[in-house]
């Protein structure tokens, strides 16, 4: 009967299907969630991407969830994994601490010099996504109580630079009951030699039952890397170390009101980049030193929830520190023929504040209200570098050190937003949302005094000697101070023609704030004629159309989804550089489409065996250009977005008894992601002429394979990661400076894990 019930679904599921979610079991919302879930089926997936506790299938959006038993069983520990297993996302990686998501297609390249990432990243209530050129550290997932990937815009609750999504990282509460302890370790080995090694471990204590209890989590990496530097003479040179920890301490005073705080430090550190020269070979690149993309963060949290008889209120305080380093050889703009580094160091310091109260009960009115406050200041060191060397075999003379440009500048951004949405359920099976944001954005640039710039670019470049370097301060300077105000909105309606089936129609909007560029009214030293650094960009915005369906069927053995969207984005933020000395600066250009289909399909046909699939087509291209626009940006009318065109994975796991109580697994995963251009095609500032760094990344398919037992409270596995030892091109960098611009997948690691929990 299950089976025939099984191929009658399934044939219904190819007409029938809604937005990819993989399958989780429920799970008990963090302590910071709305409201208590009701009774459940187990099956049920369960979220908090509406910032309240509600199945995934009433959710009028498209989510993906991950929990951390599924992220364990596809050796999921960073981004690269998550975008792997999601429709519709593709990470932009061009090393370890580079993470810059595209969703939809909403890209123009995978840098994004100067601008926010399209999609906003989240652990728990503090946003760490920042613009492109930034390091962004890559979280450790370890015990997590989910991701959730949120696609289309996200505006309404998770406020500006959720353009295109929203990723959100929850890490797992302390048990006020039990005692809790867990352990993993992961050995493999990359190509012949390079070895992996990744350890973590966790603690839950219950300090007094009911009321006090800490969790305690800590982990630490360290990996040999696989790029040879024959510019430094090292060999394997992106190795990795990382480490860190976290604490949480959970109060629970009475019935009606819980007090978290959370404290958690993240230390990165790869020793070179791994970015690629493919003229020296396929695994080589060149500086003259290791390019150096480092970060520390360190987060302190309050969450206090507390529960009156018709909402529950829950506010949460954030400070952060994120210390990052980017030192880069820029020597490539030149082809090497002089040196031209950037050691540039920042400092990230932020503030926020979200309160919010979310009704209690389940209809037919359901609400959240809520307030936001953001703060950041980010300061960063900049020292431009020749070298000793250089300089004394040309005697040019006259600089302090090595550096021929010195300078500190900071930029204070602040934004301040009311929120709210409201669900009118008009039955069980039909009910309307809408949502409301209306914020106010202020960003502001400022270059201190007391730095120095110079001419020795000028003299490298005409390849003089014997020359003194003519140094002159750089003064103070206070940037353009730009204000925005939006209001971002959705709208959505939902039907249940049949309780295992939910079908909606969303239109939702989202936008990022504004750049200012800190060195607006520049005029090259270079060329005077080439083009004079603009004030900055203002925001740019969307607006999503987007239908779809969400069916489950046989107690969730099946399901099966589909998402259809159309996304109309107006005045595009882009990323360009002057021809001249190559400075980056922000503007803005008309406008572009997105549009496509995600689905998910999710069977378990017989006991033991399940099959996941999922993917997207999509095709994105600008719509709307000026002349000008096209001149200063590279792009030209019809230009393709950087984004594929298909993209999706699928696994394949059977699970078996072997004893009892024990199991035995075997899995395949197999993910894929097609070409795609890097950037726009044309130099900016000169349309004419295709740019020099104008590329495609390769298609590229990797798998995965996965064995091991389940005894009692161990579990042990073998892996096989790029089982094809594919090496194609998943990244290539959009900037002329960088001697090596292509990331390649990472070669075939084989390993072993243990994993333990008491």
């Amino acid at each position: 009967m299950k089976a025939q019930l099984f191929a009658s679904a399934s044939a219904a599921a190819l007409f029938a299907s809604p937005v990819a979610v993989m399958a989780q079991q429920a799970e008990a919302p963090p302590a910071d969630t709305a409201a208590s879930a009701q009774q459940r089926d187990e099956n049920d997936i369960i979220v908090t991407a509406t910032r309240r506790t509600a199945r995934l299938q009433d959710v009028p959006l498209s989510v993906t969830a991950f929990g951390q038993e599924e992220l364990n069983d596809l050796g999921i520990v960073g981004f690269e994994g998550i975008a792997q297993n999601t429709p519709g996302i593709v990470v932009n990686r061009p090393t370890q601490n580079f993470n810059n998501f595209t969703a939809r297609g909403i890209n123009t390249n995978g840098y994004s010099a100067g601008l926010q990432s399209a999609v906003a990243i989240y652990v728990d209530e503090l946003p760490i996504s920042a613009n492109g050129n930034s390091t962004i550290l890559d979280p450790n997932l370890y015990d997590v109580e989910r991701v959730e990937f949120l696609r289309g815009p996200q505006g309404t609750l998770f406020g500006s630079n959720s353009l295109a999504g929203a990723m959100r990282i929850i890490t797992k509460s302390p048990d006020l009951d039990d005692f809790e302890a867990s352990a993993s370790v992961d050995l493999g080995l990359t190509g012949s030699s390079s070895v992996r090694q990744r350890y973590n471990a966790m603690v839950n204590l219950p300090i007094m039952k009911d009321e006090i209890g800490l969790r305690v989590t800590g982990y630490y990496r360290n990996e040999d890397g696989w790029v040879d530097n024959i510019g430094t003479g090292v060999e394997d040179a992106n190795s990795l170390e990382a480490f860190g920890g976290r604490a949480i301490l959970l109060l629970q005073p009475s019935d009606r009101m819980k007090v978290k705080l959370l404290a958690s430090y993240e230390n990165s550190k790869p020793a070179d980049s791994g970015l690629t020269n493919p003229q020296l070979g396929k695994f080589v690149r060149n500086s003259d030193r290791p390019d150096l993309f480092q970060g520390k963060l360190t987060n302190y949290n309050l969450t206090i929830n507390y529960e009156f008889d018709f909402a529950e209120l829950i506010s949460s305080t954030t400070l952060s520190d994120y210390d990052a380093s980017f030192y880069v050889d820029l020597a490539g703009t030149f082809a090497q023929a002089f040196p031209f580094a950037l050691d540039a160091y920042g400092y990230d310091d932020l503030f926020v504040q979200e309160t919010r109260l979310v009704s209690r009960h389940d209809g037919p009115i359901e609400w959240v209200a809520g307030f936001f406050y953001y703060d950041k200041r980010r300061t960063v060191d900049f020292a431009y570098r020749s070298s000793l060397e250089y300089l004394t075999e040309n005697n040019l003379t006259g600089l302090p050190d090595e550096y021929y440009q010195r300078f500190n500048s900071y930029t204070d951004q602040q934004e301040i937003a009311g929120f709210g949405e409201v669900t009118g359920r008009f039955s069980d099976s039909f009910w309307v949302t809408g949502g409301l944001r209306y914020g106010s954005t202020e960003v502001q640039s400022f270059t201190r005094g007391g730095g120095y710039n110079s001419n020795y670019l000028t003299l490298a470049i005409l390849g003089l000697q014997n020359f003194p370097v003519t140094v002159s301060e750089i003064p103070y300077a206070a940037g353009l101070k730009v204000k925005d105000d939006r209001l971002s909105w959705k709208a959505s309606v939902s039907w249940k023609p049949v309780d295992s089936l939910t079908t909606y129609a969303t239109v939702s909007t989202g936008f990022r704030t504004p750049v200012v560029n800190a060195r607006a009214g520049l005029i090259s030293t270079i060329d005077e004629n080439d083009i004079v650094i603009p004030d900055g960009a203002k925001s740019d915005s969307v607006t999503n159309y987007e239908v779809g369906l969400k069916g489950r069927w046989l107690n969730g053995d099946l399901v099966a989804n589909i998402a259809a969207y159309y996304i109309d984005w107006k005045d595009i933020q882009v990323q360009a550089n002057r021809v001249s000395d190559t400075i980056q600066f922000a503007t803005n250009i008309g406008g572009a489409e997105s549009y496509g289909l995600e689905f998910e399909f999710i069977a378990r046909p017989v006991q033991g065996l399940s099959l996941a699939l999922n993917g997207s087509f999509n095709r994105a291209k600008v719509t709307d250009l000026t002349p000008g626009e096209a001149a200063i940006s590279g792009a030209e009318l019809g230009t393709r977005l950087a984004s594929p065109h298909f993209q999706g994975s699928g696994t394949l796991r059977y699970d078996f008894p072997i004893g009892a109580g024990d199991t035995a697994y075997a899995a395949v995963n197999v993910s894929h992601a097609g070409s795609f251009p890097n950037q726009f095609p044309n130099v900016p500032g000169n349309p004419d002429a295709v740019a020099p760094t104008y590329d495609f990344t390769q298609a590229w398919t990797n798998v995965n394979l996965y064995v091991g037992a389940k005894l009692g409270a161990i579990d042990l596995g073998a892996y096989v990661e790029n089982l094809l030892d594919d090496s194609k091109i998943t990244y290539v960098h959009p900037e002329a400076f960088l001697d090596g611009r292509y990331a390649r997948m990472r070669p075939r690691t084989i390993g072993v894990r243990a994993n333990y929990r008491f």
